[in-house]
């Protein structure tokens, strides 16, 4: 396995191939640099030959001065050279990790909008990290330095064929231990890679739950099933680790075995005044070097098998998501929404949720959604604002579905507020501002005037600036509702969708709702409520009823609201009931 190998361009997606191959260019110099790193490593050797043979037979105390001058230098510069390849592999890490880490950022709010489970969601960014932390580590330098094996083996042939044949077959039972690490340890990397993301998104998910798992008793069930996952996470890398930690143990008793090999043959020929001592000790040290490459990269073999799963995922990942394409940058929307024959399918799945919804609005309406629990609200919610793709039929603002649009550009246009008021870390003003990078104060308050939070927010200990914590953890339930909607309106988007606005607000919350809605109506935008309280009704020209998958009414709020709430007709008399009653002329009637 080499570098080449870990960013194979067959098996490998052409975001990340341009990635890695922008980071193998920088590699071409950590290449340069070992070599000249190599080639200083003689200098341990050459003084060692040079003291055994020369300064000991000589007893020349200003030769010896001299050539420690030497290995003193030499080492000095291999030291220095030594520090710029890592610092250039570091660099070139970072350099990749900044081209992938907005796309990893992307897939993760894919994969969530597809439906996959959290651990999977976040995946893309743990594969990056992984990629990464093999590429900081040594073993791409172990692998650099490989190439380089040939040549000190070759130097043991030159000082004596045996030393050159025993460090050959060192190296050849270096290799097998490789590949046999490479078939033992796939498996066992792999199952550890995935107990460990399903500890990771149990343990995240606990800590974001941690008020009702205390406030309902769950804490002993949830600890048991933590236990649970937490062992087998441990017998994973217990496994992962057994593997490695023999294969790696094997490789250095080989390695020292084999250096006590050299000694004593070395020191045989020696005897036989076939080799001085100066060359038994060189040649020891340059079979060490030889081999040294080859134990580095089984003890580092984990992680490179990790980097290559991961360097996988990413590729898998990044092919079954849409390539983005430049779209031709279409005008603010204005003017409708239309919904054609809307099937909507959730990712992933193929039993249609809702079918055949059809309706038309037009700039300043507003529209009621109702229905049971269950009937699709939320779902029909995801596909309007593109966070679903249609199942079959087509969702259009001012003509143009909505695929036509640019999801980014897009997004200025819509306002949302979800049943989950999904704040960030940051400040007030950031979260209205929708995390911009510099906030527009003036339209962040004028956002907040419109969503009658202005004054909620100015009681705050920072107003604007206050920093709400994670998920707006400091506010209380209705004051991340109210922030929730100042976010919403933001920019003056044309279409706003809020699903259920009213479930945390008191009674002068509702109040500031209701106005602004009515105010974004008369701005011509286009709003469309979820709602369950009839008092969200008022400010509705239109309701849509929905109800078993299935659109039943469309139209004006009265006529919808007689039709939907309107009692059933009483069932017709069963006639074979009723009693025959005798009249006085012995007739009967019924």
């Amino acid at each position: 396995m080499t570098f080449r190998q870990v960013q194979s361009a067959r098996t490998t997606h052409p975001d990340i191939a341009a990635a890695l191959a922008e980071c193998r260019r920088s590699f071409w110099s950590v290449a340069f640099f070992s070599g000249a790193v190599n080639i200083l490593m003689l200098a341990g050797p050459l003084y060692m030959l040079q003291v055994y043979d020369r300064v000991l037979a000589s007893r020349s105390v200003p030769t010896l001065i001299a050539l420690s001058v030497f290995l003193v230098g030499a080492y000095l510069f291999q030291g220095s050279l030594d520090v710029i390849r890592s610092r250039i592999v570091v660099r070139s890490a970072a350099v990749l990790d900044f081209r992938l880490s907005r796309i990893a950022h992307a897939m993760v709010l894919k994969a969530a909008l597809a439906g996959r489970k959290a651990g999977e969601a976040v995946q893309p960014v743990r594969d990056l990290d992984q990629i990464r932390a093999f590429l900081t580590g040594t073993g791409p330098i172990a692998i650099v330095d490989l190439p380089w094996m040939p040549f000190f083996l070759a130097l043991c042939f030159l000082i004596h064929p045996w030393l050159g044949i025993a460090s050959l077959v060192g190296a050849i039972v270096l290799f097998a231990l490789t590949i046999l690490t490479e078939r033992n340890s796939r498996e066992p990397v792999r199952n550890l890679a995935l107990e460990g993301a399903l500890r990771s998104t149990m343990i995240e998910s606990n800590r974001r739950n941690s008020e009702s798992i205390v406030a309902m008793g769950m804490a002993g069930a949830l600890e048991q099933r933590w236990a649970g996952l937490n062992e087998r996470y441990l017998a994973a890398t217990g496994r992962s680790s057994d593997v490695m930690g023999s294969y790696g143990s094997v490789s250095k008793v080989v390695r020292l075995l084999l250096q006590s090999v050299i000694l004593g043959l070395g020191a045989y020929l020696v005897i036989q005044n076939e080799l001085t001592a100066g060359g038994m000790i060189a040649a020891s040290i340059m079979m060490g070097r030889a081999l040294a490459p080859i134990e580095t990269v089984i003890a580092n073999w984990r992680s490179l098998v990790s980097a290559r799963q991961s360097r996988q995922r990413l590729s898998e990942m990044l092919g079954e998501a849409k390539s983005a394409t430049e779209a031709t940058q279409l005008p603010k929307p204005g003017r409708s929404l239309d919904v054609e024959q809307l099937t909507v399918v959730a990712p992933g799945t193929e039993t249609p949720i809702l079918r055949e919804v059809r309706f038309q609005l037009r700039a300043g309406e507003a529209l009621g959604v109702i229905g049971p629990s269950g009937a699709g609200k939320t779902s029909l919610v995801r596909t309007l604002l593109g966070l679903w793709p249609p199942g079959r039929g087509v969702v259009r603002l001012d003509g143009a579905a909505l695929d036509q649009w640019d999801p980014e550009r897009l997004g200025q246009y819509v306002g949302f507020v979800s049943q989950a008021i999904d704040l960030f870390e940051g400040t007030v003003a950031e979260n209205i501002s929708r995390m911009a990078i510099q906030p527009d104060s003036e339209a962040v308050v004028k956002a907040a005037r419109a969503a009658g939070a202005h004054d909620m927010i100015l009681r705050l200990q920072q107003g604007y600036d206050t920093r709400i914590g994670d998920s707006g953890a400091i506010l209380s339930g209705g004051q991340r509702q109210r922030i929730a909607l100042a976010r919403a309106l933001y920019g003056d988007p044309f279409l706003i969708v809020l699903d259920e606005p009213q479930s945390n607000l008191d009674n002068d919350g509702e109040i500031a709702l209701m106005q602004a809605i009515r105010d974004a109506k008369a701005r011509g935008s286009i709003v469309l409520i979820i709602a369950h309280r009839p008092s969200a009704l008022a400010v509705c020209e239109k309701v849509l009823f929905l109800s078993d998958g299935l659109q039943r009414a469309f139209g004006p709020r009265d006529e919808v609201l007689q039709k939907v709430l309107a009692p059933p007709p009483s069932p017709p008399a069963n006639v074979s009931s009723l009693k025959v009653v005798s009249d006085s002329s012995g007739g009967s009637e019924r």
